[in-house]
């Protein structure tokens, strides 16, 4: 069985700086993946190679067996940044996607219509991003990614920027709206629990040259709800995957504050 998306010897320099070594990966269809790692080993050149935003060195990226290196609308991107259009409503932002690729009809605004409902924001298609809070916004970050209708959906540490409280409400959407679609996403977060939560796998990764050091299969029953992180099972996994990156991420720390 062909992998959804499969990673084979890739590598990543910038000039004299090595990246990325050796990374290796196999995604089933449907799977969410989260990547975990200190500052600074590769989490998000890894994610814009696979996105075709950035050239590998050496290696390969392939998606059902195709060899990609440039962008298609069989991957969306949800970056870090919201980045929306100020000048654009909800529902004008959500439809870049589908008017890049020239697909503007009344099917297309149909289905982002459906989209915003999907995540949370039906009947605010007219709103404007200065009247939307920091969750809200990504959330049409994530519906302008999902209006192209991906395969793959490639998340930057999506929620980052917001509060702790908003944070683990949009993990719990997050986790509501990719059952419904079973999208096969690909997951960057600096948040170990996060990465738990979300994943039926998370691939930690070494510091620079960031490398895999061990795939953590999350072996959790889903649906999930908060409640799950109280939980023993829960708390092993985020100790283990912790203790796996301490001392990565004290050097880096250190290193960076030298």
């Amino acid at each position: 069985m062909v992998a959804k998306l499969a990673v084979a010897g890739l590598n990543k320099r910038f000039d004299a700086l090595e990246v990325l070594r050796a990374i290796e990966m196999e995604i089933a269809a449907g799977q969410f993946i989260s990547i975990v790692g200190p500052s600074g080993c590769g989490k998000t050149t890894f994610l814009r190679i696979v996105a075709g935003l950035e050239q590998a060195s050496s290696g390969r990226v392939q998606i059902d067996g195709r060899t990609v290196n440039t962008p298609g609308g069989d991957r969306g991107f949800v970056f870090q940044q919201d980045s929306l259009l100020p000048w654009r409503s909800v529902l004008a932002n959500a439809m870049i996607g589908p008017e890049i690729a020239g697909a503007v009809g009344d099917k297309e605004r149909s289905r982002t219509l459906d989209l915003l409902k999907l995540v949370g924001l039906g009947g605010f298609e007219n709103y404007f991003p200065r009247q939307l809070s920091g969750g809200m916004r990504q959330r049409v970050n994530l519906a302008r990614a999902l209006a192209i209708d991906p395969e793959i959906l490639l998340m930057d540490e999506p929620f980052s920027a917001l509060d702790a409280q908003s944070r683990e409400i949009m993990q719990t959407e997050l986790l509501r709206i990719w059952e419904q679609g079973r999208k096969t996403v690909l997951f960057v977060t600096h948040q170990i629990d996060e990465a738990v939560f979300l994943s039926d796998h998370v691939f930690v990764f070494a510091r620079r040259p960031g490398r895999v050091q061990e795939r953590v299969d999350i072996a959790l029953p889903r649906p999930r709800a908060l409640a799950l992180k109280r939980t023993p099972e829960f708390v092993n996994y985020v100790d283990h995957i912790w203790r796996l990156i301490e001392n990565d991420v004290r050097e880096s720390v250190l290193h960076e504050n030298a």
